[in-house]
């Protein structure tokens, strides 16, 4: 794990350093998170397409991080250096002697710390008996990602096929996953590997969308609540948990350290937490919103040149690149949002939403629109091209009308009041707010902030100021609202519910908004202190007993027993990395320890991918039913090894079909541990 830290520390630093090109004023904290969401997507990519021609060793790493960590080189540039140590002198002077503002400060950062570690720990626990997870909704999505991993890792898979549909390019967005191989390429497990690149990623984004929703709001203390609603989001499910104490025979502590199911996902519930229910399991996203939000940043301060911080001067109408030269921050910026069609391609899609919103609305930034939008299209265009051609994946499936979400016939008005809770009415309540607030209204502008003082500034800037007319609260909230609107309306994906990859901008976008409104309140008096507080804890009860039931290890469920994680390391050493099995289409099939390909594996991921499977299963039955045209079959998909284990007679049984063992009894035996049998079918 040390080695993994440091790897990570170095392209923190890197990326770190490249933030310099487009953001001028931060705090050292805010560079660093940053930095470690840069320089993973650029490290990341340049590592992919290194090892695309020479496959992923020691040495591409090396290389890799050898051209990635080039951006250190700028630290020659005088300018850059004295702003670094600036920046680096202030956050330890900040930190130094003892008050309450720096110990509630360093609290806030440690209790999300500890938050982190105690529950992405629980993503993947590795005992005697086999791989366990400690999440309730990671039981079919770990998996899935370590057969990317070990696929990168141990099957050579370059460049990369489907593992789970052999044949067909992989086109799940995996630069995650391919960082990961990465750290265990060098000698790390990929359990530790994966919590400290988890724990990373979430500080990263913790730190990046306190410092969005500070320049948004101008409020410090907003900037500290954002992430509280965002880690601990979730419904009205504490009522629930209330009803399953009153009417329960536990006592309080007791239901805590038992907590019987989840409360913002189930059967009642389908928002759900945005940490048990996205960024432990879809960890593409972990990586993906910090770096859309520091794009977001970038895109909002660039339309707000254009009316809200040189209005006061009189620029309004006036080009802001006038005086410039060429906008390399711009084109910078766009280089890194390019990178998101590997990493994350619904965050892809909301920026171009966003982005053409604010064009529209700042056009007199045309030029620097322009040099984004050149950025973005030399990195994301090759990587769309790449993803599109050759793919099993029927686009068709993934757009269509669909009303509700997955509200399932329920009221839409109830099916979000009960799912998000408080949280829309507060925002109508701060979007009222915020309409009767005008530019010269002076209790309004300390309203808007704790201090003079920029927390993540170096110098002190003007916010973004929702505040200055109704006209701009409008142009902030409306590419949010877009985004609410067509994911109830439209499915972007062939299952329903994955639209939450989009709907989560949403609730991204509009949470500084009520953040404002509780720090408003706070200001206030005691008693808008207490209902201030009291909102909070309705906003975040839920949430909060979901991510304890994972961080206080409530859970554990077996994702592969003992003879599967066995037969899958003697299966590493005795077959060839770009070998082919045929198993049971199952989420948790031996094969995917193994990081070779599988004809197919779990229905659920490829349906929900677009992929038409229907006609390859059937030939996978007819292959283990052992009919006439099994050995067809055989050959016609090239297969290599055929497994068989519990899972496959489970299959059988579930699909009503016999599973023929004695069909396979005249191919040799490859390896066997337990229940567990492969045999060579190619000699």
């Amino acid at each position: 794990m040390f080695l993994s830290f440091l790897i990570i520390l170095l392209i923190a630093f890197s990326g770190m350093c490249l933030t310099y090109l487009f953001a001028e004023k931060e705090s050292f904290l805010w560079r660093l998170c940053a930095g470690n969401i840069v320089g993973s997507a650029v490290f990341g990519l340049i590592c992919f397409v290194i090892s695309n021609f020479f496959g992923l060793s020691v040495l591409t790493i090396i290389i890799s991080l050898a051209i990635s960590s080039a951006s250190i080189l700028l630290l020659r540039n005088d300018k850059i250096k004295k702003r670094l140590k600036f920046e680096w002198q202030r956050g330890k002077d900040r930190n130094q002697g003892a008050s309450f503002k720096r110990f509630w400060r360093l609290t806030y950062y440690i209790f999300f710390l500890v938050v982190f570690i105690a529950f992405f720990d629980r993503a993947m626990i590795v005992t005697a008996d086999g791989i366990f997870t400690g999440a309730s909704q990671n039981l079919g999505d770990l998996p899935y990602h370590l057969g990317g991993i070990f696929g990168f890792a141990d099957g050579n898979n370059f460049p990369p096929q489907n593992p789970s549909f052999a044949g067909a390019k992989f086109t799940y967005p995996f630069i995650a996953d391919f960082l990961t191989a990465c750290l265990v390429k060098l000698g790390s497990s990929v359990d530790s590997a994966m919590l400290i690149q988890n724990v990373s990623w979430a500080f990263s984004l913790l730190v990046i969308l306190e410092g969005f929703a500070l320049k948004i709001t101008g409020s410090k203390l907003a900037g500290k609540i954002a992430p509280v609603i965002l880690f601990f989001s979730g419904g009205l499910g504490f009522l629930w948990f209330l009803g399953d104490y009153w009417y329960g025979t536990q006592g309080l502590f007791e239901i805590l350290w038992n907590l019987p199911r989840d409360y913002t996902i189930g059967d009642n519930f389908r928002w759900g937490n945005s940490l048990v229910t996205l960024f432990i399991t879809q960890r593409s996203l972990l990586l993906g919103m910090p770096l859309t939000i520091i794009v977001m940043g970038y895109l909002w301060k660039l339309a707000a040149l254009g009316h809200l911080i040189d209005a006061d001067s009189g620029l309004k109408d006036k080009d802001p690149d006038a005086n410039e030269g060429f906008p390399y921050s711009a084109l910078i910026i766009g280089l890194v949002a390019g990178t998101l069609p590997f990493i994350h391609a619904h965050s892809l899609a909301v920026l171009f939403l966003i982005s053409a919103w604010l064009l529209f609305m700042s056009i007199w930034s045309w030029r620097k629109w322009l040099v984004f939008a050149i950025g973005v299209s030399v990195i994301a265009i090759p990587e769309l091209i790449w993803i599109l051609s050759g793919s099993a994946t029927n686009m068709s499936q993934f757009i269509g009308w669909h009303w509700g979400w997955d509200a399932r016939g329920q009221n839409l008005f109830w099916f979000w009041i009960k799912n998000t809770g408080i949280f829309i009415p507060l925002l109508v309540a701060a979007a009222l707010y915020l309409s009767a607030i005008r530019t010269n209204n002076d209790s309004a502008e300390k309203a808007l902030s704790t201090s003079s003082e920029n927390e993540n500034s170096i110098e002190q800037q003007k916010p973004f100021r929702l505040s200055t007319s109704v006209f701009v609260l409008l142009e902030y909230l409306t590419p949010f609202l877009i985004i609410f609107a067509l994911a109830n309306f439209v499915k972007f994906a062939p299952w329903e519910w994955d639209n939450i990859k989009i709907l989560i901008y949403w609730f991204v976008g509009v949470i500084p908004l009520a953040a404002l409104l509780l720090a408003w309140m706070w200001q206030r008096d005691k008693y808008f202190r207490v209902a201030s507080i009291c909102l909070l804890i309705c906003l975040t009860s839920s949430g909060a007993l979901d991510v304890w039931r994972t961080a206080s290890a409530q859970m554990k469920n077996r994702v592969f027993d003992k003879d599967a994680v066995e037969i899958a390391k003697k299966l590493k050493d005795s077959t060839e990395p770009g070998a082919l099995f045929l198993n049971a289409p199952t989420y948790n099939s031996a094969v995917v320890l193994t990081g070779r390909r599988s004809l197919m594996r779990y229905i659920g991921h490829l349906s929900s991918h677009g992929i038409y499977y229907e006609e390859r299963e059937k030939d996978l039955q007819r292959i283990y039913a052992g009919e006439a045209t099994a050995e067809i079959f055989l050959k016609k998909y090239d297969i290599e090894y055929v497994l068989i284990s519990p899972k496959e007679r489970e299959y059988a049984t579930k699909n009503s079909f016999k599973l023929n063992e004695q069909f396979f009894e005249k191919f040799p035996v490859e390896a066997e541990s337990g229940e567990y049998k492969v045999f060579k079918i190619k000699k």
